[in-house]
């Protein structure tokens, strides 16, 4: 069996991972509005994210995390040892 190659600096949805991709938005949507970021701000994390090397699918390589799950959450962080956002 081969498995396809990971996409590296890709969310979700650009990675081909569209059934997770929905999943996911299924559970950033389950945040309470007064724990989510600012649209913004979670654009501008994802965006952060983007130019990570650490980004492989939708998944930060540093903590194994989700990262769109992570940008939502306004406690989120960078798990990186020089914090990007």
């Amino acid at each position: 069996m081969e498995f396809p190659k990971p996409c590296r600096r890709c969310l979700l949805e650009q990675a081909g991972e569209t059934n997770l991709a929905k999943s996911v938005a299924e559970r950033v949507a389950l945040i309470p509005e007064e724990n989510k970021a600012e649209e913004k701000l979670y654009r501008k994390r994802l965006e952060i994210c983007r130019g990570c090397d650490f980004l492989i699918s939708g998944v930060c390589g540093k903590c194994g995390c989700y990262v769109e799950i992570r940008a939502a959450r306004l406690s989120g962080y960078c798990p990186a040892a020089k914090p990007l956002w």
